[in-house]
């Protein structure tokens, strides 16, 4: 074998010698005599690193798989010594091959069991046996073959041919005459032989028979003798997850009802005996994953212990007393992921039982509310916790709990009238307020129901049980509740809106770094409640001037705070207190672009009489452009808010914008250009025409404000640099895609023929230069629509040129480049772009581009004449999909 190319097999080799190693792999797999060399290879343990046997093995299985039949009888039997030799020397081995070795030997014994059971090899188990005996290195080799054979013959997700399908059903058929009862005897024998010492091998084995089971006669498998083995490694905790499963396997078969309840019965009573109900929580999770998939198949005589199980899981979700709610930790973490298990368990055990689930719920829920006064939290947390757990438990579309089925949402309506009903928002602790604000936001359906229960609810949010609650923790997810609890229900909101709107007049006071008074929301969470107020006055029924009489009474405070602000920041000398004051204007913007969520479709602006406002805010807000300290926070805020006064003012946004350009495009970062030209292009493609005159005015000047920073010399090895101009140069090519997309390409003609020139040698260089695929693909959409709009026999002097001097060599250049490559997804996009381009050009100038492309391009690229008509007429063809693949193959072919 060629030593030097097996070098290349090591994952740490060199490109150049994997590459050399890939082409010997295909030479070996052609060759009609090199499987010889690997078998031998393999006999005699010529090698002792793990690559090169892999890789003999996959040279021995190319040649079983396709051009088996091409070889002699003799040849055929030196395969098979080759597999056994090699078998009865892994018994002897001071070390077991590695895993990857191991499955892939026994890929190659499944493969030639399949071509050989029926006709030369009807003694393959019989040969394999006798090798490996007890043998735990054998033993591990013979259930990984059946695991093989298994998927060759059964695996659902292998496409077979109809004549496989047939060879294996006769495989399947032959076996179960010929050798099974004899497998079966080597399972057992396996699993009463290593239970206690391997468990490893156990486990393989359990998987074995749990893979079999599906396909094989179940009475040799759910007898006596098996069950009673597979329950007992039900509590030896290493292999009670695979004898899980194996179970599964076994009670899910088809199988006689009568035989099928004793199985089910006598599984149950070991289950209890052997303790699952006081299994630490640490360990089991995994475990009840897999019991949970187990319960499922339990028939209904099982009732008794399932409910039995679910009061387990309900015991197991309560807080222990040392749970640390104010400051969790490590402990406390892995109790909520134990809890989310828990969860999944209860969803599959609603599967099983729905009604008894919800009425198990339901018992424990009303016996714990009837005396929550004198019931301990943990008990009173769960309750409401189990009820929230419910609607996933026994899910239905769109929240519509109670509605359809009668007795369910009657249960359920009983439940969360008690919650609302019983007082137990006032209980004191945090765990039992959260639980009770989740669970009525999260049946927020039961108050259109019942909407007299609304008035008691929201006090509760609004009071020391919600926003104003002794624990920050509390306070914060509240705000975020409420903003859902009224958003679900606004058109149940209208009666209360004033006196929501003062009872949380306090919580929107934007709290200015200077004043020393902890707020009691974070800023994050008074953003929740902007937006609340912002729904509850654009949804309400009152007319256009009391909505926006409302909407300044929100918004006028935080002008006024941030006129004040932006004067101190002025003057602020020290660094610590520009910053947060800068916060703080920011947080004043924030605030004012949350309220705009609320404006939909069915509610504009201009229907709610609110521009003005709005309109005010800008005014306000602008100035902050100009202003020197602090610019990345300042500029970032205002960025934000003027794209959400793109979407809710419309035009009337558009005499705001010339000036904040400008102030924005004055001495800026790479970060700054990349974050203003996505507003750019919101206005572009948003107005089209109303801004042409804006965007020829101010064209240059922002690709001059571009290039300046493109070409600012950086560190050679600075990698923080060199992407954000990647970035920058990917957000420049996307503005010209919306410019030229927007049906705007006069913008860029009438900015004189040499700007005209520059930007398009730009677009040349984005789509062949820069090994960066995202901006290629951009470029070359960008070119297909200028040649679209200009390549006609009427576009501007000069193009057609351009066309054949420039464009045209980038649709080669560019794919023909080492660093193109044709393997990667984003590139094939490239390419596909790049043959659009090509297609359009043809499309424009007609005979005259395959003229130049036979005559004179593709000539002087060296291209053998019949590729060049191959690629003129794949050009010509009029479906587009056509040209895109032959395209792909003309540069893999072109390509050293």
């Amino acid at each position: 074998m060629d030593e030097q190319a097996l070098l290349g097999l090591n994952p740490n080799a060199d490109s150049d010698f994997r590459q050399r190693a890939l082409a010997y792999f295909e030479q070996l797999k052609i060759s009609p005599d090199a499987w010889q060399v690997c078998a031998e290879a393999l006999a005699q343990r010529t090698y002792s690193d793990d690559h090169v046997k892999f890789f003999c093995f996959q040279v021995l299985e190319h040649q079983v798989k396709y051009k088996y039949s091409e070889l002699t009888t003799v040849q055929q039997q030196l395969i098979r010594e080759t597999l056994i030799s090699w078998l009865q020397a892994q018994m002897l081995n001071p070390q077991p091959e590695k895993t990857f070795i191991r499955n892939k030997a026994a890929q190659v014994f499944a493969l030639l069991f399949v071509t050989e059971y029926l006709t030369k090899w009807p003694k393959f188990f019989f040969d394999i046996l006798s090798v490996v005996d007890l043998n735990p290195r054998g033993v591990d080799l013979y259930l990984r073959i059946l695991m093989a054979i298994d998927s060759e013959l059964v695996d659902r997700d292998v496409v077979h041919t109809s004549e496989e399908a047939r060879r294996n059903t006769l495989i399947k058929d032959t076996m179960r005459e010929q050798c099974i009862p004899n497998l079966v005897e080597s399972w057992y024998q396996i699993l009463q032989n290593y239970q206690f010492t391997n468990s490893e091998v156990t486990c393989q084995c359990l998987e074995v028979v749990g893979a079999y089971v599906s396909w094989i006669d179940l009475s040799l498998i759910a007898n006596d003798r098996f069950i009673n083995m597979l329950l007992g490694h039900m509590s030896i905790e290493v292999l009670r997850e695979e004898a899980c499963d194996c179970l599964f396997e076994v009670v899910n078969k088809g199988m006689d009802p009568v035989d099928k309840m004793k199985l089910v019965e006598s599984l149950c009573q070991v289950l209890q005996s052997a303790g699952f109900f006081s299994i630490d929580q640490e360990e089991d999770v995994d475990f009840l994953a897999r019991f949970s998939k187990l319960l499922t198949v339990l028939s209904d005589q099982q009732k008794a212990n399932v409910e039995a199980i679910m009061l387990a899981v309900m015991k197991k979700l309560t807080y222990d007393e040392e749970y640390n709610f104010e400051n969790e930790g490590e402990d406390e973490a892995m109790f909520v992921e134990y809890r989310k298990q828990l969860k999944l368990l209860l969803d599959r055990l609603a599967q099983v039982s729905p009604e008894l689930l919800l009425a198990s719920v339901r018992r424990v829920f009303s016996s714990t509310l009837q005396n929550w006064q004198t019931t301990r939290f943990m008990e009173v947390e769960v309750a409401i916790r189990l009820l929230y757990m419910l609607a996933e438990a026994l899910p239905v579309s769109h929240g519509a709990h109670f509605s359809g089925d009668v007795s369910k949402a009657s249960a359920l309506q009983d439940m969360m009238r008690t919650l609302v009903t019983s007082g137990v928002s006032s209980y004191q602790h945090t765990s039992v307020t959260l639980e009770f604000f989740e669970t009525v936001v999260r049946y927020e359906k039961f108050f259109t129901v019942e909407p007299q229960h609304i008035p008691c609810v929201l006090m509760a949010f609004l009071d020391h049980r919600g926003l104003r609650h002794s624990s920050a923790k509390v306070r914060s997810r509240t705000a975020y509740l409420f903003s859902r609890f009224v958003k679900s229900l606004n058109k149940q909101m209208n009666p209360f809106i004033e006196d929501i709107l003062n009872r949380i007049q306090d919580l929107l006071e934007l709290s200015p770094p200077e004043n020393g008074h902890q707020s009691l929301l974070s800023s994050d969470d008074q953003l929740f409640i902007y937006e609340t107020a912002g729904v509850l006055i654009v949804n309400s029924e009152y007319p256009a001037e009391r909505k926006q009489a409302l909407m300044r009474n929100l918004l006028t405070p935080l002008m006024e705070k941030f006129k004040i602000l932006l004067e101190k920041l002025m003057l602020a000398q020290d660094e610590e207190r520009q910053a947060s004051l800068a916060d703080c204007l920011n947080h004043a913007v924030g605030f004012a672009s949350r309220t705009s969520k609320a404006f939909s479709n069915k509610q504009t602006v201009k229907q709610c009489g609110c521009s003005e406002v709005y309109l005010d805010c800008l005014q306000t807000f602008l100035p902050a452009l100009s202003c020197p300290l602090q610019k990345d926070i300042l500029r970032s805020g205002v960025r934000t808010f003027l794209h959400r006064m793109i979407i809710c003012l419309e035009e009337e946004v558009l005499p705001f914008i010339p000036s904040a350009s400008e102030h924005m495009l004055k001495d800026c970062e790479a970060k700054d250009l990349q974050e203003f030209i996505p507003l750019i292009n919101q206005i572009t493609a948003k107005f089209k025409i109303q801004v042409s005159p804006f965007l020829q005015q101010m064209f240059m000047p922002l690709l001059h404000a571009i290039f300046e920073v493109l070409l600012r010399p950086a560190e050679e090895n600075d990698q923080s640099a060199a992407l954000e101009k990647q970035m920058l140069r990917r957000s420049y090519f996307a503005f010209l895609q919306t410019v030229t997309g927007s049906g705007m390409s006069e913008v860029i003609a009438n900015q004189g023929a040499e700007n005209v020139e520059r930007v398009l040698v730009t677009v040349i260089q984005g789509a062949v230069e820069y090994p960066d695929p995202i901006a290629q693909k951009t470029c070359f959409i960008i070119l297909s629509k200028l040649v679209e709009l200009w390549g006609g026999k009427d576009g501007p002097v000069g193009f057609a040129d351009f066309v054949y001097k420039h464009i045209v060599p980038a649709c080669f250049l560019a794919p023909l480049k080492q660093t193109f490559d044709l393997a990667d997804a984003q590139t094939v996009l490239a390419l596909s772009e790049c043959a659009v381009t090509l297609k359009t050009i043809h499309l424009k100038r007609g005979p005259e581009c395959v003229q130049y492309l036979q005559q004179e391009y593709l000539p002087s690229l060296q291209v053998a004449p019949e590729i060049i008509q191959e690629f003129c007429q794949a050009l010509q063809q009029p479906d587009a999909k056509v040209f895109k693949n032959y395209l792909k193959v003309f540069f893999q072919r072109a390509k050293p």
